[in-house]
């Protein structure tokens, strides 16, 4: 009777679940996890910081729609790792992150980094355990993997003690669990969609904004349905991507303006939090129709008139089959009306984009930024205002392939989401765009892109402060402005001096230049970009 061991059966359960690689910093108390993964065929991907690992596994579950997989030693291992389950909670997305634990037999002895880490993790996740047994690890693996994907999807934690994971068992012994999570989300009654489809018939003036509760394998059925209506579209979060850049129904910078004067919201997955003005931006009388799979979502902070509990991408797909009845020609002045607006306020930045002053204007930076990376790259933002700027510039064009950091406002979470892009798409351009106070969370990431042989070119926006917080800082104290300053620092040396390519630039008409040179060294890369310290009038704590 062939026996195996617990970290075995973790890894195969693993694959089961279509995990083709996991994230870790090693550690003493997860060797058996990974010596199985390595049995199992699951590439081990290693970095330099326990929460680069759990971002890492949070971008692996919103490019492939699989589980992300982090493991983590005990202790500070898990502790680490917090802020990057925050983000993955607030963003609703699914990811595993498998915690080392002292041995059994040490349970309330002092052991090495003993600590009982589902009690600290459950606040920031979706369910958080610790295995026992075993023999039942393989259900463990399938319980954390039920509870992730369920609704929206959140980050789930299991801990399993050294003793559980190197312990043998028979192997014909174990129970491997199948077909037990939903393979459908929720989907809507064809009643409520007939509903809503009538009240888009009957709007003048409406309104399409998804967020990040529309997943990226389901935004294809977004665009038919824009298309047929002939409105205006928003994105945010995740969402990003799923239409194309430049589409003439895609709203760039006209969001607040659509906002107040529609007379019909179709928010598919959005978050009515400070990123959307909580609601209150929305035109009082208009009618507001609300989808998403996670019912505590609908008519939160603002009335939902149609609060609709489904999966976005499948109430998508049932309200394309009635998008024969809808007729642009309702819309086309309110349509024009907004286009008009764009126009001008993209001009306008325009303006300040073609500077040749020094240092780069920040809007410069964002339209050189976002047309080298064109549209088939993965781009991962991670910042401040630097990345509210270039957002805007952006030509991604595909569902899920901006990798933002979403409602949190983590920073540091650029390295991690650039790796994994880079491990699941190593034929795409992968890119980081940074602030320089970002960049100093992280940074240390690119020794693991050198290590790993993955060229991700990154460009930091370096004002040499913190520009949000200073904004801050200058509105409420501006005699006493504290810690807002850092300087512009030689990151790209710090990147050179690891083995990879790094440059500085100073004037803009270097800019496009130095970023070529980048990718023509085939090696991770940053390029430090000295760009102008903007102030500005309102920031995000003043919305």
């Amino acid at each position: 009777m062939a026996g195996i061991h617990g970290g075995q059966i973790i890894a195969r359960a693993l694959k089961s679940e279509g995990v083709e690689a996991i994230f870790t910093l090693t550690g003493g108390h997860i060797v058996p996890i990974l010596d199985g993964c390595v049995q199992e065929g699951i590439r081990v991907v290693d970095v330099r910081h326990e929460q680069t690992a759990a971002h890492a596994a949070e971008a692996y579950t919103r490019l492939t729609g699989k589980l992300g997989v982090a493991a983590v030693t005990a202790g500070p291992g898990v502790t680490d790792t917090i802020t990057a389950l925050a983000a993955a909670q607030f963003s609703g997305t699914p990811m595993l992150l498998l915690g080392g634990r002292h041995f059994i037999r040490q349970e309330q002895k002092g052991g090495l980094q003993e600590m009982d880490h589902p009690q600290l993790v459950r606040p920031v996740t979706r369910w958080a355990a610790t295995a026992w047994e075993t023999g039942r690890l393989a259900e463990y693996i399938a319980t954390a993997a039920r509870q992730a994907f369920a609704g929206r999807g959140g980050p789930v934690f299991l801990d399993v003690p050294l003793d559980v994971q190197a312990d043998m068992v028979a192997e014909d012994s174990i129970e491997w669990p199948q077909d037990y999570r939903p393979t459908h989300g929720p989907g809507p009654e064809e009643a409520v969609v007939e509903r809503v489809a009538e009240l888009l018939l009957r709007a003048s003036r409406p309104v399409i904004f998804a967020g990040g509760g529309l997943r990226p394998r389901a935004a294809a059925a977004l665009l038919p349905v824009v298309e047929a209506l002939g409105a205006m579209v928003y994105l945010n979060g995740a969402a990003r991507g799923s239409i194309p850049f430049g589409h003439q129904l895609l709203g760039n910078r006209t969001r607040s303006e659509a906002f107040r004067e529609a007379d019909l919201v179709l928010a598919l997955g959005v978050d009515w939090d400070f990123r959307t003005g909580y609601g209150a931006k929305i035109n009082e009388k208009a009618t507001v129709v609300q989808v998403d799979a996670e019912a505590t979502k609908i008519g939160w902070n603002r009335p939902a008139h149609e609060g609709v509990v489904a999966d976005p991408g499948r109430f998508l797909t049932r309200l394309g089959d009635h998008k024969a009845t809808f007729g642009p020609s309702n819309v086309a002045a309110w349509t024009n009306q907004l286009r008009s607006s764009e126009a001008e306020k993209l001009a306008a930045a325009v303006v300040l984009a073609d500077s040749e002053d020094a240092p780069i204007h920040p809007e410069g930076f964002g339209r050189a930024v976002g047309e080298f990376f064109g549209s088939d790259a993965i781009v991962a933002v991670d910042g401040g205002d630097v990345v509210s700027t270039t957002a805007k510039w952006l030509q991604v064009s595909q569902a899920g392939h901006v990798l933002d950091p979403g409602p949190f406002g983590t920073l540091g979470t650029g390295p991690g989401y650039a790796l994994a892009a880079k491990v699941v798409h190593s034929e795409k351009e992968v890119g980081i765009v940074f602030g320089d106070g970002a960049f100093g969370f992280n940074g240390m990431e690119f020794d693991s892109f050198i290590r790993h042989g993955l060229p991700i070119i990154g460009v930091v926006g370096n004002d040499g402060v913190w520009n949000n917080i200073k904004t801050f800082h200058r509105a409420f104290y501006p005699d006493r402005l504290v810690a807002t300053d850092l300087g512009v620092r030689p990151y790209h040396a710090m990147v050179s001096g690891l083995g990879g390519h790094g440059s500085f630039v100073r004037k803009a008409s270097k800019l496009v230049p130095a970023l070529e040179e980048a990718r023509a060294s085939r090696l991770p890369a940053l390029v430090n970009v000295h760009m102008q310290e903007t102030f500005r009038a309102s920031s995000n704590y003043s919305q």
